[in-house]
C-alpha cells in the first residue's frame, strides 16, 4: 500500500481536527469459544467480562501470578460463549502461551493475528468518514463491536482520546480497505504520531509504562480492575496493593518551561537532585508545546504540583507533577 506521510505534527494535528488512519494490522487477534468460556476469561484478566453484554468491550489487563503486567487488550463479546481479544503486537506469542498454559479442555483458544489487516481511524470526523465510506452499516456506540456481512470486524475504540473506530478484516481486503478509507478524506499518519497522541492522554504503552514490574494499582489503572470478582491471576498483590498503598506511582510529569525533548529512560530527579527514577515515556506535546512525560515515581513524590527535573543530556530542565491528562479532547 503506498502511503505518503507527512510530519508527525502534521499527522497529530490531523486526529486532533479532523480524522487521521493508522496501520494497525500488526497487533494480534486471538478467538476464544466454548463453554466456561467468560468464567475462565475472568481468571485470567483484571476487568469482569461477565458486565460485557454481546457487541460490547472493555479494556483489561492479563497478570502474571506475582501480578505484574504482561500485557493489557480489548476484550469484545460477540456471543454469550465466543470472544474477540486485541492484544499488542509485541505481545502476541507471549500472550498465546501463556493462555495456553492456563487453557480448560473445554476452552477453543485460536490465535488468528496472521489472518487479519487492522486499521484505526481516528478523529473528530472518524463518524462521518465511517458514515460515508460504509452507508448501509451504522457506527457501533463507544466501545461497541459489530460484524459487517464481509466479515469485518468494526468497534468503537482507539488509542488516541479522540472519538474514532478501528477496522479489522481479512488479510487480503486490508489495502482496498486503507485506500477507501484515505479516500474518503483520513491522512495516513504512522507510530511517532500515534504516541504524541497517546501520551498526551496519559494512555500507557505496554514494554515502556506497563511491565511485569508493576501492577495496575502502581500504574493508576485500578479501575480496570475487578476485585470483588472470584480469584484471578495475580489478585493478592492488587488486594495488597489496595489496602495498604504503593510504594511507586506511575505520574504525569510536565516541563515547567521549554526544554528538550524528553524520551523514555531520561533520569527524573528531585528538586534538590536526587535521581528518582526515569521516564517510562515522553515526548515534546505537539498540543501543548511543552515536553511531557511518565514516571514512577515513590509516592511521596507522586503529589501534584511536586517540583521535580528532568536530564537530557547532562542538562536538567525543571518539571512538575501534574494531573492526568495532558489533554482533554474537546
Amino acid at each position: 500500500m503506498p502511503v505518503q506521510y507527512t510530519s508527525i505534527l502534521d499527522e497529530h494535528r490531523a486526529v486532533r481536527t479532523k480524522a487521521g488512519i493508522f496501520d494497525i494490522s500488526h497487533m494480534g487477534q486471538f478467538f476464544v469459544s466454548g463453554p466456561g468460556c467468560a468464567a475462565w476469561l475472568n481468571r485470567l484478566l483484571t476487568n469482569n467480562v461477565e458486565h460485557l453484554a454481546p457487541g460490547h468491550g472493555q479494556y483489561t489487563l492479563m497478570l502474571n501470578d506475582q501480578g505484574g503486567i504482561i500485557d493489557d487488550l480489548i476484550v469484545y463479546r460477540s456471543g454469550e460463549a465466543d470472544f474477540f481479544l486485541v492484544v499488542n503486537a509485541s505481545m502476541v506469542e507471549e500472550d498465546f502461551f501463556w493462555m495456553a498454559a492456563h487453557q480448560d479442555p473445554d476452552i477453543v483458544l485460536r490465535n488468528e493475528s496472521a489472518l487479519w489487516a487492522g486499521m484505526a481511524v481516528q478523529g473528530p470526523q472518524a463518524s462521518a468518514l465511517f458514515a460515508a465510506t460504509c452507508p448501509d452499516l451504522p457506527l457501533p456506540p463507544p466501545k461497541g463491536y459489530a460484524t459487517t456481512a464481509a466479515g469485518a470486524i468494526v468497534s468503537r475504540t482507539g488509542y488516541t482520546g479522540e472519538d474514532g473506530f478501528e477496522w479489522f478484516c481479512p488479510a487480503a481486503a486490508g489495502p482496498a480497505a486503507w485506500n477507501q478509507f484515505i479516500a474518503a478524506g483520513a491522512t495516513p499518519c504512522g507510530l511517532g504520531a500515534r504516541d504524541t497522541l497517546r501520551l498526551e492522554m496519559c494512555y500507557p504503552l505496554n514494554g515502556n509504562d506497563l511491565s511485569p514490574a508493576h501492577s495496575p494499582i502502581e500504574a493508576g489503572l485500578g479501575f480496570f480492575v475487578d476485585l470483588d470478582k472470584p480469584a484471578f491471576i495475580g489478585r493478592d498483590t492488587l488486594v495488597r496493593h489496595k489496602t495498604a498503598g504503593t510504594t511507586v506511582k506511575l505520574s504525569a510529569i510536565q516541563y515547567t518551561g521549554t526544554g528538550a525533548p524528553p524520551r523514555a529512560h531520561y533520569p527524573v530527579l528531585a528538586d534538590d537532585g536526587t535521581v528518582l527514577g526515569e521516564l517510562s515515556s515522553g515526548v515534546l506535546s505537539p498540543t501543548l508545546m511543552t515536553g511531557i512525560g511518565m514516571a514512577y515515581l515513590p509516592t511521596r513524590f507522586s503529589k501534584l504540583g511536586t517540583p521535580l527535573q528532568i536530564k537530557v543530556r547532562e542538562r536538567l530542565f525543571p518539571a512538575t507533577v501534574v494531573k492526568k491528562p495532558f489533554y482533554k479532547p474537546q
